[in-house]
């Protein structure tokens, strides 16, 4: 690695509380020694993979619930449009996502990272299955009220794959080569999400294809249904995996965990962390107004669902380029300067293609307009997409790091939330002016993603390939200092203090014997 990665001093931030210079120097000297090179082979990459490629069902699910919700239109008609389900079945995952963000955060630092995964997979694999199956009496509306619940705990699912499966794949990079952590993090994690959308795109539309669009049922039943396949697979090889070994050493799973002493160390990082994910996935909506209108002077509304669809697939490829790309750059420049480059591109193209609404959305202009719609998409990912789940997952110390990425991760939920219902009443400012409608949420959002730059650049450390180690040797030493008992962390069921340290002077004795003089 080379460039901005190299750049140690900037480990120190106002985002910490201040260790004196010479604890500093024992750190660093503490985490040299204990890196390792590492090796990027197969049986250091399962691991890796295991934990992080669940979030394929997150992009999948996520995605293939509009096109399920376009064929339940054209089935049910009026009734689906009647219906309460068609507010709730698109975003009640949304809230189903956040509880499991939260509670397998929680789980996954104070009971187990791979058990958590093993759960969170079953519930996924469950009400996937569930959902594609929703029937109730042959009554429309309650098969609706059905989906919309098992939805619900398709999100639960979800949830849990952030927290759990996330900081479990960043521990596991630790095994890996030095220079590439970074970059087979995030393609195992938001490359996957992103791949998901694809694919959620596509198996509608080869299922539409194989039906020749009839047979609506079965379309959007056979698309929910292929869900499960692929949590199915990645829970056996769960099965093989082990803890990683970061958590087996620093984990708070059989010790008291001390809030108040983690506030005052991660209080403020959580809060920029956090932040920086709410706007991202809050202005997100707003990126998502230009999509209809290139579906729109593509093809009209009546068209066949595998035009709809085929064209759907082609929109989300535009996330590839940016996340696969992308994923080397983190390595390369380090994930905040990745991450602020990402979004301060993002923003120069938002204002170009605000100010220029009017030419780009014409039919005959289509093909540029998709174009730069396309490159705006890649930058959104090359930059937060890639970047804000890795800085969540690599700064903070292994005894709170399920609890602390599922806080950050829920409020970047909640931001795609409040967008969803801010954002219309933005448009609505431009009053009948289709034009200033649709220019203001961008002026909005290229506003935030220069704001959301300026806070990764300024009040986050720098993130290097073995900033796990470092954070948790800061935050050991930060515990001491002020009187917290550091022998707790690591301890396994069972296992006291008083046990461990006799343990310890046993080994001791047995080394003092075998280099005695007297042999």
């Amino acid at each position: 690695m080379f460039g901005f990665g190299q750049r140690k001093a900037e480990v120190e931030t106002t985002a910490q509380p201040v260790v004196d210079q010479q604890q500093d120097a024992n750190v660093d000297t503490l985490v040299n020694e204990g890196a390792t090179g590492g090796k990027t082979n197969w049986k250091n990459l399962i691991p890796v993979i295991a934990c992080g490629a669940g979030l394929f069902s997150d992009g999948y699910i996520n995605n293939v619930i509009g096109s399920v919700v376009t064929i339940l239109d054209r089935e049910y008609q009026e009734v689906w449009r009647n219906s309460n389900a068609k507010k709730y079945v698109g975003d009640i995952a949304f809230a189903g996502t956040v509880v499991g963000m939260l509670l397998f955060g929680y789980l996954s630092d104070k009971w187990s990272r791979t058990n958590s995964l093993l759960v969170s997979t079953i519930i996924l694999i469950i009400f996937a299955a569930l959902a594609a199956g929703s029937y109730y009496k042959g009554d429309a509306v309650g098969m609706f009220n059905i989906l919309t619940a098992w939805r619900f705990f398709v999100g639960l699912g979800i949830g849990g794959e952030y927290p759990a499966g996330s900081v479990g794949c960043a521990e596991n990079t630790g095994e890996l080569k030095s220079g590439q952590r970074n970059m087979w993090f995030i393609l195992f994690t938001n490359s996957m999400i992103d791949w998901g959308f694809v694919i959620g795109a596509f198996v509608p539309y080869v299922v539409s294809a194989a039906c020749h669009n009839g047979h609506l049922s079965t379309i959007w039943r056979t698309s929910l249904g292929i869900g499960v396949v692929f949590p199915l697979v990645l829970f056996v090889l769960r099965l093989f995996v082990s803890e990683p070994e970061e958590f087996q050493k620093n984990s708070m799973k059989n010790a008291r965990t001390p809030y108040l002493l983690v506030l005052r160390f991660y209080g403020f990082r959580l809060f920029i962390v956090s932040l920086i994910w709410f706007i991202y996935d809050f202005s997100a909506y707003s990126f998502g107004i230009y999509s209809p209108k290139i579906v729109a002077n593509i093809y009209p509304a009546d068209s066949p669902l595998t035009t709809i669809f085929g064209w759907n697939t082609v929109i989300n490829l535009f996330y590839i380029p940016g996340t696969m790309l992308g994923a080397p750059v983190s390595d390369l420049l380090g994930p905040r300067y990745a991450l602020a480059l990402g979004v301060f591109l993002q923003a120069i193209v938002g204002f170009i293609m605000a100010a220029c609404y009017s030419s780009l959305a014409q039919p005959g202009r289509v093909a540029a307009f998709a174009v730069v719609y396309g490159i705006f998409q890649s930058l959104g990912e090359l930059g937060p997409g890639n970047n804000i789940g890795l800085i969540a997952a690599k700064t903070c110390a292994t005894g709170i790091r399920g609890q602390y990425y599922g806080l950050a991760a829920a409020m970047g939920k909640i931001g795609a939330f409040v967008g969803t219902w801010v954002f219309p009443y933005i448009e609505a400012a431009g009053g009948g002016d289709e034009r200033l409608a649709a220019q203001y949420p961008f002026w909005v959002s290229s506003s935030l993603c220069v704001l959301s730059a300026a806070l990764v650049l300024f009040c986050l450390p720098h993130i290097g390939q073995d900033t796990i180690q470092a954070e948790d040797a800061r935050f050991r030493a930060f515990l001491e200092e002020n009187g917290y008992d550091t022998r707790q962390l690591g301890l396994r069921k069972g296992e006291e203090i008083g046990e461990l340290g006799e343990a310890e002077g046993a080994e001791e004795v047995s080394i003092e014997k075998k280099v005695s003089p007297a042999q």
